[in-house]
């Protein structure tokens, strides 16, 4: 299944921006906003499509390759499950480069890092936003081995340790076929999401995403394209619309 995205303006700083500023969040400025609904709409796909699954729990947002909205989506959409009344964990599994501080506006200290070098258990690190039931755990110092901490077992134990205490976790993980960080994580999680920029992202690389998420065994639960927006239709925030369109 394909969740469609406008975006309305571009965007070629949009990585360094929200590794600085972090990612708009629309649901929460103005969650009466059609586009607050639209991302609303894609947490409800998400959920139907992870109801053929034993269990849901934790959602990893992805792309092919940088600055392609996964951040943005996952935050957006986590924000919406909480407002639906989820406890929900947003964890900042992009350890090379994390925006999730920069977007709740907290210091990246501690967090996934000092847990998995066992300088921090992780309720030490996790931290409540200013959304109601959504809390954070941010990426931490950036480390020189993210893969091999990520694949580790103490990463099993932090997962474990959230599906006991929360009902949603949302995972912003890097991109697929940038580095092998993603691969380590899918026998961790339940189902990814692929977020696309269409106009941007290569179709070759796409399907080079899913197919090294198929071979690492992941449930595909969906993807988010974003396009382009209608010439004339205002901004938001940062820049940034959307619009939703189902697609078979």
């Amino acid at each position: 299944m394909k969740w469609s995205l406008d975006r309305i303006l571009p965007g070629h700083k949009e990585d360094k921006e929200s590794q600085k500023n972090g990612v708009m969040l629309v649901t929460f400025a103005e969650p009466k906003h059609v586009v607050a609904e639209q991302f609303r709409t894609v947490r409800t796909n998400i959920e139907f499509a992870g109801a053929a699954l034993d269990t849901c729990q934790v959602v990893m947002f992805t792309s092919s390759a940088m600055s392609e909205g996964k951040s943005t989506v996952s935050a957006n959409v986590a924000v919406t499950w909480a407002q639906a009344g989820k406890k929900v964990l947003l964890i900042d599994a992009d350890l090379r480069r994390p925006t999730v501080h920069a977007t709740f506006r907290t210091l990246n200290i501690d967090g996934v890092t000092t847990v998995l070098t066992g300088k921090n258990k992780a309720n030490e690190v996790t931290e409540k936003t200013f959304v109601d039931n959504l809390s954070i755990i941010t990426s931490g110092p950036v480390p020189p081995n993210p893969s091999e901490l990520l694949n580790s077992k103490r990463m099993g134990l932090l997962l474990d340790w959230a599906r006991e205490n929360y009902d949603i976790i949302v995972l912003d993980a890097p991109p697929v076929l940038a580095v092998s960080d993603v691969q380590v994580l899918v026998p961790k999680t339940d189902g990814v999401v692929v977020v696309a920029n269409m106009g941007k992202t290569l179709k070759a690389d796409l399907q080079r995403t899913v197919e090294v998420l198929k071979l690492a065994n992941a449930k595909i639960l969906g993807s988010v394209e974003r396009v382009k927006a209608k010439h004339g239709d205002r901004g938001y925030g940062y820049g940034y619309g959307y619009g939703y369109q189902d697609q078979k």
